[in-house]
């Protein structure tokens, strides 16, 4: 794709990132089939999900190491409704970053702002969720916590997953809570 097509494209998607309620493709099960599906004939629809639980169920990892797997996915491509490497918005990097630990969290920003147990911010670990007002009232874009003043997430604003400061301006007073969900 010509450099100019692909600087349009990228521009386009300079939205904020409020989930769309787009519905996540299943992530694969090691030796299984796709999580949802019959797992018998392709061509047959899965059943739909339960709801989903009102609290994350408890996966097998740390905060250190949601982290950590947060931190390794900088760079890859901001995409609204993305679900994958290939390009996330802020709710579906954090479902993706918890879903490699066991963790299951919903989809959308707002669902995901009623998980876990608030705290206040000068008490905030790494693992834990942050969450802004950027587009509407309330909480609207989703990151996961570094420790100290950083956290990581999909900004729609340059285009790739990337480390912010909480108290950079913008952010600060931008800031509507954090949870702990692990």
């Amino acid at each position: 794709m010509p450099r100019l097509a692909l600087i349009i494209v990228s521009l386009s998607l300079v939205a904020a990132c409020a989930s769309t309620g787009a519905v996540p493709r299943p992530f694969p099960v090691p030796g299984g089939t796709a999580r949802g599906g019959s797992g018998t004939d392709p061509g047959v629809p899965a059943p739909p999900a339960p709801p989903e639980p009102a609290a994350a169920p408890a996966g097998n990892a740390d905060g250190y190491s949601i982290s950590a797997t947060a931190l390794s996915l900088r760079g890859a491509p901001y995409r609204d409704g993305g679900d994958t490497p290939k390009g996330f918005d802020c709710s579906g990097f954090v479902q993706y970053v918890f879903a490699q630990h066991g963790v299951s969290v919903p989809r959308d920003v707002r669902r995901q702002f009623q998980l876990g147990t608030q705290i206040d911010s000068t008490t905030l670990s790494p693992g834990d969720l942050v969450f802004f007002t950027t587009v509407a009232p309330g909480a609207s874009h989703v990151g996961i916590s570094v420790g100290g003043d950083q956290f990581v997430h999909a900004p729609s604003g340059n285009g790739a997953v990337r480390v912010d400061n909480l108290s950079a301006q913008y952010w600060a007073n931008r800031f509507v809570g954090a949870k702990r969900v692990n």
